[in-house]
């Protein structure tokens, strides 16, 4: 499939990737100093960060990317997308969730071109069926341009395979479930995420999905929508407007971020708005926000193993052996479990407690 996008609606497009996060889930590989989004951990040869740009890239023209990352990771991001310039990569001087960061993404696309329709995606998911991918974006895209007056937020849902706990889910009205000339339907609301039975339920419901984490709108459309939701945080960057687009952008951000709330765009503007969209959506996607979903989309041996270096499994079944180039192991006797060895750091446990490695990685200090 090609996509035809007309020229004019090609340069209002833009794309804004969140890449601040730190991915401590993914410890020992992801860490303070090279986090998920920067790794090739599905050993693809490129890294998340990389795989979203190209993802986007025959919607958005390459000037119309905004990278939103901690200042530690600038140079990261220019490594892994020289392709952009440095006023492409907007630095926030501390991590405040997402509603500051898209805030400041907005703000700074609104200085180039009040017009704009703009997707908001994370640096670090996997898409198997890119095709189908950008036929969704594409829709979406111009289901807020038609209606780019207007406080229409649209989330792409993915349809569930599995009664997964690790997501937060979007609920549709069964009754608005049939064809549609464009995909997109009225959202019923947003649920967090679930104990296992009911994920069971919502999977056996029909009019769940997960929530991708994936945004669509019109520039117009979330300006209204933080006026209306979120008034303080529109306060603050309306106090830098005349600084947006220009060299004193970073020392106004700088300056105000720390008085933005900590609080997510889904907390603090989606789940409070009555103008909520989505797109039922199937193209191989996964956050592979955890070695438990790494292991479902990596390759198995005989033994249900899913291996990564020189490592020599022995009497080991239904496991994540994950060992940095240079270093040999021999692992004997697991089932269900992880091993992961990198700069220095082990980490060894049952693959259902991966939930857990947050914590520990807090209790160690890293």
């Amino acid at each position: 499939m090609s996509l035809y996008i007309k020229p004019t609606a090609m340069n209002e497009r833009y794309c804004i990737i969140m890449a601040g996060g730190v991915g401590s889930r993914f410890w020992p590989l992801s860490k303070d100093n090279c986090p998920k989004q920067f790794l090739d951990i599905l050993g693809t040869g490129k890294s998340f960060i990389r795989s979203t740009f190209e993802r986007f890239r025959p919607l958005v023209p390459d000037r119309n990317f905004v990278v939103v990352t901690n200042a530690a990771y600038r140079e990261l991001v220019r490594q892994h997308l020289p392709e952009l310039d440095d006023s492409q990569v907007l630095c926030e001087p501390m991590r405040r969730n997402t509603a500051p960061c898209i805030a400041y993404a907005t703000y700074h696309i609104q200085a180039r071109c009040s017009q704009a329709s703009i997707a908001v995606t994370p640096a670090d998911h996997l898409v198997t069926n890119e095709q189908e991918f950008q036929r969704v974006i594409a829709t979406g895209l111009d289901f807020v341009e038609q209606r780019s007056h207007e406080e229409a937020l649209l989330t792409i849902g993915i349809r569930p395979s599995r009664p997964e706990t690790g997501y937060g889910y979007i609920q549709v009205d069964p009754d608005k479930l049939g064809p549609s000339a464009d995909g997109v339907v009225e959202t019923a609301g947003f649920k967090e995420k679930p104990d296992l039975p009911t994920a069971q339920r919502f999977l056996e419901a029909g009019n769940y999905f997960w929530n991708s984490g994936i945004f669509i709108w019109s520039l117009k459309g979330i300006r209204q929508a933080f006026h209306r939701h979120l008034p303080e945080m529109e306060r603050l960057f309306d106090q830098g407007t005349a600084h947006f687009g220009t060299p004193s952008e970073q020392s106004f951000v700088d300056s105000m971020f720390a008085r933005c709330e900590n609080i997510s765009v889904d907390y603090g503007i989606m789940e409070r708005s009555d103008r909520c969209y989505t797109i039922p959506a199937e193209f191989g996607w996964s956050d592979i926000g955890t070695w438990g979903s790494l292991f479902a989309h990596a390759r198995h041996d005989d033994d249900g193993n899913a291996k990564t270096g020189n490592a020599l499994l022995v009497d080991t079944r239904n496991s994540i052996v994950n060992i940095e180039t240079g270093t040999t192991a021999i692992v004997q006797g697991l089932d269900h479990c992880l091993v992961a060895y990198r700069d220095h750091s082990l980490l060894v446990c049952r693959i259902d407690d991966e939930q857990e490695i947050k914590h520990w990685v807090e209790r160690l200090g890293q």
